[in-house]
């Protein structure tokens, strides 16, 4: 059987129209190019009980990676509801359908729910990106997510907190048309916008001074980890960060997604 190339693939499916197998429209997905990335892995390190910075880690891509140009819109979304394949968002974000807007007020399993959604009807794979696969779309876009000092320190943590929503709390927040954030190095919009993207990975705790300790022994995956202009931590229903449901660190601003795409 002979594989489309991504472009024709896409064209094919918006040619579709709401009577396809796809929606109306659809995400135009990037290819990035083979390489690799260094990060921090998302959660807390602990040693003697107290937070500490880990060591890196690297992630290699000999593939490349196939994912989504923009965050999934507000009219994309709306398709799933209408289809019966995604729940209705809430009341402040029911009606929203803009084509240039990104769908935020989603939680980790709405985001799931589209992903098996697109995937039953293109007859391809999408799924959330990793975390590390976000940070390497992400590229010089990205920035590291906030380290609080280690130690036992409390006062050093506490500024180092309070230093942090100070700053959070200048940035934009507003939900801009696409591209309003600008467009990184690789082709990707708003990678550092005001929409935070939910990853596939899970909240972990890690104990470096536990001999024997098992390694998923402290991973949570009724709590995810959202990426953007810093890392965050939400349960998987959270669709509003700002009541209040961050479990570690600083809540984003929004909570949207974008996918990728899974290769042959």
């Amino acid at each position: 059987m002979r594989c489309l190339p991504i472009a024709a693939f896409l064209s094919l499916l918006t040619a579709c129209g709401p009577a396809g197998r796809a929606p109306a429209s659809l995400p135009e997905v990037l290819r990035l190019p083979a390489g690799e990335v260094s990060y921090q892995p998302p959660g807390e390190t602990l040693r003697a009980g107290y937070p500490v910075t880990p060591a890196p880690l690297t992630a290699r891509y000999p593939r490349g990676l196939s994912i989504m140009k923009r965050q999934v819109s507000q009219a994309d979304y709306a398709a799933c509801v209408l289809a019966g394949g995604c729940k209705p968002l809430d009341a402040a974000q029911r009606q929203a359908a803009a084509r240039d807007l990104p769908a935020v007020g989603i939680s980790w399993t709405d985001a799931s729910a589209y992903a098996d959604w697109l995937s039953a009807r293109t007859g391809r794979r999408w799924r959330l990106p990793t975390y590390p696969e976000w940070v390497y779309a992400a590229g010089s876009a990205y920035r590291e997510e906030l380290r609080l000092p280690d130690g036992d320190d409390p006062a050093q943590r506490w500024l180092a907190e309070y230093d942090a929503q100070s700053r959070r709390q200048q940035e934009d927040v507003e939900v801009r048309p696409f591209g309003a954030f600008g467009v990184n190095d690789l082709g990707l919009m708003d990678m550092a916008g005001s929409v935070w993207d939910w990853t596939s990975d899970c909240h972990a705790r890690r104990i470096l001074d536990a001999p024997g300790e098992d390694a998923d022994a402290g991973r949570n995956c009724g709590i995810r980890v959202a990426a953007g202009r810093h890392i965050a931590y939400l349960p998987d229903f959270i669709r509003d960060p700002k009541g209040g449901a961050c479990s570690v660190g600083i809540p984003p601003a929004n909570l949207g997604f974008r996918l990728v795409l899974e290769e042959d």
